[in-house]
């Protein structure tokens, strides 16, 4: 497996998209965040702290995530080098996880420039470092665990078509839906509201995101992995049959 994460990362630093993500992740948001107008702009915000990165940052995943993820099984299948991947010797839940593992370090790595941000907001603040730190650390957490799930499901997709636009879409839909849809239902079905905005991503990530781990929105992000993940396993099962 460790062999298939060197062979994910190095194919993402042998060409321009590994670079490419963490240019158009760090420059999407420095750019609402800190030049232009609008409710994303941290220095018109009045209050020095990183709600309007962690609001952002989730939107702007749904893009990026898809477009490092379609190409893990699509490319495998249109070069016909699926099959001969499937017979190496390692399990299909280890070639799985290692392309899952090889593109939440590329994200992860896109991430860790953005640590910046909490020094300049505790330098902004009145008195200077007057940060919830508690809130600041929950939110990254809840960050690498929304990053796990969208990748699950950008893998899972990525095996259902040799086409990697259309694995990119399906991701991008599948990933909307989890994280707006459920909260979208909600105000529709006011009722049952906090039973369906429960069921979806936004609801738990916010809820970590106030500072408190709670294990059952850790428990729901892990789950939305494995999930995805054994639907990608079961697909190429099929492959392989």
């Amino acid at each position: 497996m460790k062999s298939i994460i060197i062979r994910e990362i190095q194919s993402f630093f042998g060409s321009l998209i590994g670079y490419l993500v963490i240019g158009v992740f760090l420059i999407s948001n420095g750019v609402f965040l800190w030049v232009f107008e609008g409710e994303y702009n941290i220095l018109n915000s009045g209050f020095a702290d990183l709600s309007p990165f962690f609001t952002l940052a989730p939107m702007v995943l749904i893009f990026l995530i898809p477009a490092v993820t379609m190409r893990s099984f699509s490319d495998e299948k249109k070069q016909g080098t699926l099959e001969l991947l499937l017979t190496k010797p390692v399990s299909i839940w280890q070639i799985t996880l290692g392309k899952f593992l090889g593109s939440m370090f590329l994200i992860c790595i896109a991430i860790i420039p953005t640590f910046i941000y909490i020094k300049v907001i505790s330098d902004l603040g009145l008195p200077q470092g007057n940060i919830d730190m508690g809130s600041t650390i929950g939110s990254y957490l809840g960050l690498v665990l929304l990053i796990s799930s969208y990748s699950a499901i950008g893998i899972f997709t990525s095996t259902l078509s040799e086409n990697q636009i259309i694995a990119f879409i399906f991701s991008i839909a599948l990933c909307f839906f989890l994280y707006f849809g459920f909260e979208s239902l909600s105000q529709i079905i006011p009722n049952a509201q906090n039973q369906i905005s429960s069921l979806g991503m936004q609801n738990h990530f916010k809820s970590i995101g106030r500072g408190v781990i709670d294990t059952r929105d850790v428990i729901y992000f892990i789950s939305i992995t494995i999930l995805f993940l054994s639907f990608t396993v079961y697909n190429l099962k099929s492959v392989q049959l």
